[in-house]
């Protein structure tokens, strides 16, 4: 589905945060960091992202600001990179009693009701992306919204994500801030965002990127981390879906990613790229917060996916109804075509996209 250049630029405005990023030196103290490291060395063994979210190809690319060509076949495969994830925080509650303080953060509190100008705002979840060195594929991507009814916690990602994209949800969209942080000795590596949509120019926190954040709006803002580390240690050998990361116990800064018993690469803290979001869900008055609790305004599911088919078939687009609209790969393709606008119009120079690994 091949949309002209005024579509593709409507889609793109669509896709602007409320505010630019606002830049936070220092959010953590080297305690607090020392604190949620040591979760992550002694709580788990940590699943891939990409392991984690996304169970098909056409799953993982609603969730891209497009970026590539007609025709291209993806496989999961070929976005693998040794990036893990897990949640310290989630449904408004703090997993990890030692992080109360952290989570529970007034200065983060306020941040997120003065970026919207808003009078409320709660702490919803807090997550770690966390690598070693390593590759990046990604185009540029959205976080996954909300919206009443319609949750990242009760639907797939890649739902949320074009129902962002398609800007027929407006009313719907839970505001949010995120407060994310970045600890990485990497000379090179930043963040990459686009502030006034994709089509537009791109802008770039550049390193060195050690305990420093960004408020923002990720779910309207398309951005990309940037790869990080030594190339030649980038895609380790062995690297498949069910890699996990974790600490290695006799060493508190010493980090191994393994396939069940084998360990495939090592890291020291130093090595590491570890980015800490936080999230807060954000009412501009008490009206607002009252309709988002009590369920008196939301969507279902099928309203959802009605309104997308409707607005693809208004423009003459001809798309089946399928038995399993939230699975059906041939269905997820067809509504992330109808709102795909071709990816980000340019990247830094310094900050160029990995090519997807071939399968």
């Amino acid at each position: 589905m091949m949309l002209d250049e005024a579509r593709k630029q409507y889609l793109s405005d669509i896709l602007r945060p409320v505010a630019p990023p606002r830049e936070i030196d220092k959010p953590f103290t080297e305690e607090q960091k020392r604190r949620m490291l040591d979760v992550v060395h002694d709580k788990g063994e940590w699943k891939l992202i990409l392991a984690q979210h996304f169970p098909t190809p056409e799953a993982l690319l609603a969730t891209f600001a497009g970026g590539f060509p007609e025709g291209f076949k993806p496989t999961l495969d070929m976005f693998l990179t040794p990036t893990f994830r897990g949640f310290l925080a989630n449904y408004s509650a703090v997993l990890y009693p030692e992080l109360h303080d952290i989570f529970y953060n007034e200065a983060f509190l306020n941040h997120a009701k003065s970026y919207w100008n808003a009078e409320y705002a709660k702490p919803q979840m807090m997550l770690f992306n966390v690598n070693g060195p390593a590759a990046n594929s990604d185009p540029g991507h959205l976080d996954t919204p909300s919206f009443r009814g319609v949750r990242y916690e009760n639907s797939p990602t890649w739902l949320c994500s074009v129902m962002g994209r398609s800007g027929l949800f407006q009313d719907y969209l839970i505001k949010m801030a995120q407060v994310i942080t970045w600890f990485s000795h990497d000379p090179a590596s930043g963040f990459t965002y686009w502030p006034d949509g994709p089509l537009a120019k791109p802008a770039r926190l550049q390193s060195p990127i050690y305990n420093r954040a960004v408020v923002v709006q990720n779910e309207m803002l398309v951005h990309r981390g940037e790869a990080n580390g030594p190339v030649e240690r980038r895609n380790p050998a062995g690297l498949c879906f069910d890699t996990v990361f974790t600490g290695d116990q006799g060493d508190r800064d010493g980090w191994v990613i393994k396939n069940g018993d084998q360990v495939i690469e090592r890291y020291h803290t130093d090595d590491l790229r570890f980015l800490v979001h936080w999230s807060a869900e954000v009412f501009s008055d008490f009206a607002e917060l009252k309709k988002n609790m009590d369920g008196s305004d939301d969507l279902t599911h099928e309203q959802a996916i009605d309104m997308l088919i409707k607005d693809v078939r208004s423009r003459g687009v001809q798309i089946e109804t399928p038995s399993d609209p939230l699975n059906d790969p041939a269905f997820i393709r067809s509504l992330n075509a109808a709102y795909n606008f071709g990816g980000p119009a340019e990247y830094p120079p310094e900050a160029q996209v990995d090519r997807p690994m071939a399968a």
